[in-house]
Order: structure tokens, then C-alpha cells, then sequence
């Protein structure tokens, strides 16, 4: 598991900005940003606060674990409930979704000869089909 300074540098990158940039940020200078990153030294409540307000994950850096405040309320509900499982049914849950195909790239049909029609994806309406009789 990575620890506080590794993320918080690991976060900084992600947004594209050098520790000067990063330190604006929270309020503090280059140096302070540096120390912090090479794990001398710990931020401060204040510092935390700034960069929370400019929408840096704070929970993240502290605990690993990404905040579900930035999860859709479904996300939140199918999070709750399989919380609230025993492990048989959470073992049932990841079956499922392990089970369940990616998406992959769309199939590529290839014809020879005459095509009359071509019907992709799926069909939920009735069809008949009349193969061998004549054309009317």
C-alpha cells in the first residue's frame, strides 16, 4: 500500500501541476509542497482544507480509498447494499459480475455475394422469415 507523501505526489501529477502550482493550491509554498511529498514533513488541517476546496480527494491521500461522495447516488446503493451482504452473498455478487461479458469490440460481418438485407444488434420485435419461395 502506498503511504500519504507517494499519493499526494502520485495526485499532483495526475492534474498536470509542479509542486509550485500544487503548493498555491493549498496555501502554502514550493518548499512546504516538497517537504511534504518527500514525507518530512505532514500537512496541516488548513493545507488539507485548500486542497479539498479545489477538488482534490482528501480521503484518498489520507486512507487509499477513493471518497464515494464522487459516485452517482446507484453507485452509492448497489455500495450500500452489498456492504450490508454476508460473504456468501457478496461471493454470489462478484460471480455475477465476473461472469458478465466486457464490452468488446463490434463484430465485423463479412458477406460474399448478394445481400439482400442485413438486420444488427438485437431484435425484440416478432419477425418471420420465408426462406425458398418465390418473389411476388
Amino acid at each position: 500500500m502506498t503511504d500519504f507523501n507517494t499519493r499526494l505526489r502520485e495526485v499532483r501529477k495526475s492534474r498536470g501541476l509542479n509542486q509550485a502550482e500544487f503548493a498555491e493550491l493549498g496555501g502554502v509554498k514550493k518548499d512546504a509542497q516538497m517537504n511534504y511529498e518527500n514525507g518530512s514533513r505532514k500537512p496541516d488541517s488548513d493545507y488539507l482544507q485548500a486542497i479539498a476546496n479545489a477538488g482534490i480527494d482528501v480521503q484518498y491521500l489520507l486512507t487509499g480509498q477513493t471518497s464515494t461522495q464522487d459516485l452517482s447516488k446507484d453507485e452509492n446503493d448497489l455500495l450500500a447494499g452489498y456492504r450490508s451482504l454476508d460473504l456468501r452473498g457478496k461471493a454470489g455478487v462478484q460471480a455475477l459480475i465476473g461472469g458478465m461479458n466486457s464490452v468488446s469490440t463490434p463484430q465485423k460481418n463479412v458477406f460474399h455475394g448478394n445481400v439482400g438485407q442485413v438486420v444488427q444488434n438485437d431484435v425484440t420485435a416478432p419477425q418471420t422469415f420465408n426462406f425458398g419461395g418465390k418473389k411476388s
